[in-house]
């Protein structure tokens, strides 16, 4: 979406994955790390067992694309399928997509159901995952009992996107795949 009048194109990034994989935790550390002058309000809508949020920031190293300041509006879906009519809602207009990927080995099926339903959700809109920028990160690499990079990469990105590895708590990897995925974003609107 563009604002001529303040010069500014704003984009929208969804954070995609399972229940309890590290979403919100990877916006919560983003919001508390960006300059206060740049960043909207985090707003959160709670249901009875889970959290949306949203919050928009302007990041200063990004640059210009054509005299347009990029700004970034960061989402949340709610992490269980069950509030899948919410998921697909939040998808319309994505202009990149972060899949959070639980690393714990119990979570392997989730992991790949939340992928499928993730491509399903962008189906519906005609999207194809293909061509909008899009990352991975394989969150809680502190774990016990985590599956292997490598055991990850094949089951939920054969088409070999970027990944990270991180553990959102502590902020490993939680800017490197935002950074990843907004210069896509910002590359694809050049």
């Amino acid at each position: 979406m563009i604002n001529y009048a303040s010069r500014e194109i704003n984009c929208k990034i969804v954070y995609y994955g399972t229940g309890l994989g590290g979403k919100t935790t990877n916006l919560e550390y983003i919001y508390s790390r960006v300059n206060p002058e740049t960043k909207g309000k985090m707003i959160s809508l709670a249901t009875e067992t889970e959290r949306t949020l949203f919050f928009d920031f302007l990041p200063i190293d990004l640059g210009e694309v054509r005299g347009f300041k990029t700004r970034f509006h960061l989402y949340t879906v709610p992490g269980q399928v069950y509030y899948n009519a919410s998921r697909r809602l939040i998808l319309k207009g994505v202009d990149g997509i972060v899949f959070i990927a639980d690393s714990q080995a119990s979570r392997a099926e989730a992991n790949i159901e939340s992928m499928h339903n993730l491509h399903e959700n962008l189906e519906t809109y005609g999207y194809d995952l293909k061509e909008i920028p899009f990352a991975i990160q394989y969150n809680k690499r502190d774990m016990t009992d985590i599956l292997p990079v490598g055991d990850l990469r094949s089951q939920i990105n054969p088409m070999g996107v970027p990944d990270f590895e991180g553990i959102a708590i502590e902020g490993k990897g939680v800017f490197e795949t935002l950074s990843c995925v907004s210069k896509l974003v910002v590359k694809a609107l050049g």
